[in-house]
């Protein structure tokens, strides 16, 4: 009778998923699992800062992928001096996964907990993101700031058959910004000290639903499940000196979990950040949220970027009018669609953004027709590119990497336009000591193309530092340096080169006797020769732009002046010999 009532149950589950209402925050297409870093420090931790640190960079290596918590309790390690970040949830939390030493960090609660510094936690999190999740995770929070009542929805929609019938939806609520004490601070993470004081960041404040999850189904492909929560969000947390709870720095998390395990659930099948809004009551209000320029290969002063537009207001927006200013230069733009209340969307734009660093301002004039005002200002970046002259339909370029001992770190590609991949290399083989070895490779680059080059580095420290001097060049069929690295780089470089048709050197190119660095130049370049007289600079046209006098075995250049290309610098000494070389500025 039994196996006849699940059978049924399934079939209505099947006829209702036909007829569902299709997933409002998450997608339907199958995705990997995210991750959630459940750190267990304390203020008193003189080594927690260096479990904080690893895991901020492995945050800010998968963005919108891997989440953090830092959780706090009682205890010698976790002081009640303001601000006292400890929680009884939090205490509990340390007593289910059975924390006695800290730091200590549970990886999507796979396995034992480890230290979030060491190596086995970076090969935990990459072995998450790998796996395709049974379950897409998303959802919207909503704030009354009057009230301090947060209404939250969570959808969970399978895109793969759970292993268990049951699982069970978490909710918790972090804080950022908390400023307070930290030992080890200031030693092993100062880039989160202000001043004497520590930013403590995502640390945990409270559960919404209880330490096991609410539990949830079916978990069957196709199942779309949808809950809703309203929480009041306390004035403060902790006794004594508890930390008053700034709506402002209050963001919340959502993740699935599997399998009972005593009070806890395990493992995390997946989690995500919950988009947060403050409902303030108004029909129209929309805002921007994120704005970036996408890393597209671009020789262009025409930047795709990824804008998100978020509708704040009670009523439906359907159309808005939009405008960008640039170095004074504004462009009016538009966008037409449905964007239900208290949502988001993101959709593409091209801008026109000069390369380097810009401050931008975005301004809504109209929305649904009605007269509308909102100013956004927004720092972006634009990548510059260098020039590359033919003389033909293509050239050779000529790749030589330098690897250290670590070429098993090391890969790189050339692509065009399309993304397409012209040539790569890597990963080598590992020197038996700290050495290098040169790799060359040859590849036929069309002309009026636009393409980039790129080094990687998986240890994030370059391939020069301290295991052999690696080292990076490109150069075209007539030996003129396009691109050149001393290999001091963290965890990637690339060059955007723009291929067109003309001269790029003249006949005593060949001549170079002098050591010229850095190529490509940011804003000093300097000139290693013996009686160096004077240092003449010329652009793509032969125009000259610079000349130094001077008398000197080294000179040092300063090119901020110059704009982003491709130049000749003329190097003579005292007996009035001149050695040539190409040199490309690239702010």
């Amino acid at each position: 009778m039994k196996k006849f009532t699940f059978l049924v149950c399934a079939i209505l589950a099947g006829l209702l998923k036909v007829n569902a209402q299709e997933p409002q925050f998450v997608s339907t297409e199958q995705q990997n699992r995210n991750v959630l870093i459940e750190e267990f420090t304390g203020r008193e931790c003189g080594y927690c800062p260096m479990g904080q640190k690893a895991v901020n960079e492995m945050m800010a290596a998968n963005p919108g992928r891997v989440f953090s918590v830092n959780i706090h309790r009682l205890g010698f390690m976790s002081t009640t001096a303001s601000p006292n970040l400890n929680t009884t949830n939090g205490g509990e939390l340390f007593n289910t996964f059975g924390v006695s030493g800290i730091p200590a960090a549970a990886i999507n609660r796979t396995g034992a907990t480890v230290h979030p510094a060491d190596g086995a936690a970076a090969v935990m999190v990459n072995e998450q993101l790998n796996k395709e999740a049974e379950v897409n995770v998303g959802g919207r929070v909503l704030i009354n700031p009057e009230t301090r009542v947060a209404t939250i929805t969570v959808e969970a929609y399978y895109t793969k058959n759970s292993a268990s019938e049951t699982n069970y939806l978490n909710i918790m609520m972090l804080q950022d910004s908390i400023l307070g004490g930290q030992n080890g601070g200031s030693y092993f993470n100062p880039e989160q000290m202000i001043g004497t004081l520590y930013v403590h960041m995502h640390t945990f404040r409270d559960l919404i639903t209880d330490m096991k999850g609410d539990a949830i189904a079916p978990t069957t492909a196709g199942t779309l499940i949808t809950k809703t929560y309203e929480y009041q969000i306390p004035e403060v947390i902790g006794d004594p000196n508890g930390v008053e709870v700034d709506l402002d720095n209050i963001h919340f998390i959502a993740f699935v979990t599997q399998d009972p395990q005593g009070k806890k659930s395990v493992p995390i099948l997946n989690v995500s950040d919950l988009r947060t809004f403050t409902a303030t009551g108004e029909e129209l209000s929309p805002i921007f949220g994120d704005i970036n320029v996408k890393n597209n290969v671009s020789c262009s002063e025409d930047k795709s970027a990824t804008i998100e537009l978020i509708n704040a207001g009670t009523v439906d927006i359907t159309s808005l009018k939009y405008e960008v200013e640039v170095w004074g230069v504004t462009t009016k733009y538009s966008w037409e669609g449905n964007l239900p209340s208290y949502s988001s969307v993101t959709f593409d734009e091209v801008l026109k953004i000069y390369e380097g660093e810009r401050r931008i301002q975005f301004r809504i004039t109209q929305v649904n027709g009605k007269y509308y005002r909102y100013t956004k200002e927004v720092n972006l970046v634009s990548k510059g590119w260098i020039d590359a002259y033919f003389q033909g339909a293509e050239d050779e370029f000529k790749i030589d990497i330098v690897q250290d001992k670590y070429g098993n770190q090391i890969t790189w590609e050339l692509v065009d336009s399309n993304e397409e991949v012209l040539a790569s290399g890597g990963p080598y083989s590992t020197l038996a000591s700290n050495s290098i070895k040169l790799h060359r490779t040859k590849v036929k680059v069309p002309n009026n193309e636009c393409v980039r080059f790129v080094i990687r580095d998986e240890a994030g420290n370059g391939i020069n530092s301290g295991f052999g001097e690696g080292y990076y060049k490109v150069t075209d069929s007539k030996n003129n340096v396009i691109v050149e690295g001393d290999g001091k780089f963290t965890t990637e470089a690339s060059y955007n080169i723009s291929t067109k048709t003309g001269y790029a050197s003249v006949d005593e190119m060949t001549n170079e006797t002098n050591k010229v660095y850095p190529n490509p130049v940011k804003d000093v370049l300097t000139i290693e020769g013996e009686n160096v007289q004077q240092v003449d600079i010329f652009n793509a046209m032969g125009q000259l732009v610079k000349s130094v006098n001077c008398n000197d075995n080294i000179v040092n250049v300063n090119v901020n002046d110059l704009q982003n290309g491709m130049y000749i610098v003329n190097v003579i000494d005292n007996n009035g010999t001149v050695s040539t070389s190409k040199v490309s500025v690239l702010k």
